[in-house]
């Protein structure tokens, strides 16, 4: 047990299902409720930490959203990225595509510009200072309507050199993927990467048209892909990487036991698998924690581990270069160099 968890503190990795506004941890987030005279409805740190006991999705977003409530000003979006990175770098995260969801700041009057500035210089001075890559995500809240996310698309496409490429998050059930078809078809016109939330509490069905209506390059989460197995050999065959987070499935209900998550069988299928931590701050854990929880409850092999971490960074939006040298400072960590 404490050589495989040695294992993962010592591997490099990337971490592509990170929610930015995840990582607000209760004392940054009373801190910045504070600095902006904004009043919680949890009187202390402890009483909010009661709050994360979450029987839902839905359960965990109607903390989440009031959470952010308190990102209000460019220096608190460039505080709350640069505090999860340097947590990441401390997880020997070399680099990271975090999700970021505009919808939920505009609408309070927060201008979209004072979001992704903040995060993207968090982004440029962690390069600089950790030696950590990191991109942004920008993602469509899927129980707005579409209407809602091409307005967002047009304002994200005024910062194009700050985003990577755009997702689909929020609450899954009853909103498909298909839902989005035309804003995802723009964004890929831009020559934006596409992303996709589906699978998690939504069926197979929502993987198939993450894949393709909307054309992502990755799924995120996907454990329902295994109620298909004409999809899981698709899955399979195309290499289409999949992000699971276990620690938050397990806090989400969308596994009862960390014993019964479907990563192991995931891998035994030929899928390609990353793990992820998506919002740690409520979901009890950051990377490794999560490499740490899953790999024990499955007794996953040290060789498994091994090529989680690699796949992270074959799925990684890198350019061919950069990958080559990430692969290879990987591959000579593995040897023990």
């Amino acid at each position: 047990m404490l050589e495989r968890d040695a294992l993962i503190a010592r591997l490099p990795k990337c971490e592509l299902h990170i929610h930015i506004e995840g990582s607000l941890e209760p004392e940054l987030m009373f801190e910045l409720a504070a600095r902006n005279g904004v009043q919680l409805p949890w009187p202390d740190v402890e009483t909010l930490r009661r709050a994360y006991a979450f029987n839902s999705l839905q359960d965990f977003l109607d903390v989440y959203y009031v959470g952010m409530s308190v990102l209000v000003t460019e220096r608190d979006f460039f505080d709350l990225a640069f505090a999860y990175l340097k947590r990441a770098r401390a997880d020997n995260v070399a680099h990271v595509e975090m999700f970021f969801d505009p919808q939920g700041h505009t609408v309070r009057g927060v201008s979209f510009a004072t979001v992704v500035n903040g995060l993207h210089a968090a982004c440029t001075k962690a390069r600089e200072e950790l030696g950590v890559g990191a991109s942004l995500i920008m993602c469509f809240l899927r129980h707005l309507e579409e209407a809602d996310a091409h307005a967002t698309l047009d304002e994200a496409l005024r910062h194009r050199d700050k985003i990577i490429g755009v997702g689909l998050d929020s609450s899954e059930r009853g909103h498909p993927p298909e839902k989005f078809a035309r804003v995802f078809r723009r964004a890929g016109d831009a020559g934006l990467n596409l992303f996709a939330h589906a699978g998690e509490e939504g069926p197979a069905d929502y993987v198939w048209q993450a894949l393709d209506v909307l054309g992502v390059k990755r799924v995120d989460h996907g454990n329902r892909a295994l109620d298909d197995d004409v999809l899981v050999a698709r899955l399979a065959r195309e290499r289409v990487p999949l992000t699971v987070c276990p620690l938050s499935n397990l806090r989400l209900k969308v596994v009862d036991d960390m014993r019964r998550h479907p990563l192991k069988r995931m891998m035994d299928k030929d899928l390609k698998v990353t793990v992820n931590s998506d919002d740690p701050a409520y979901f009890g854990g950051y990377i490794n924690d999560n490499f740490r929880a899953v790999s024990s409850a499955l007794d996953l092999s040290e060789t498994e581990i091994v090529a989680l971490a690699r796949n992270s960074f074959s799925a990684a939006m890198m350019d061919e270069d950069e990958r080559t040298t990430a692969l290879a400072r990987f591959e000579a960590v593995v040897r023990g160099g």
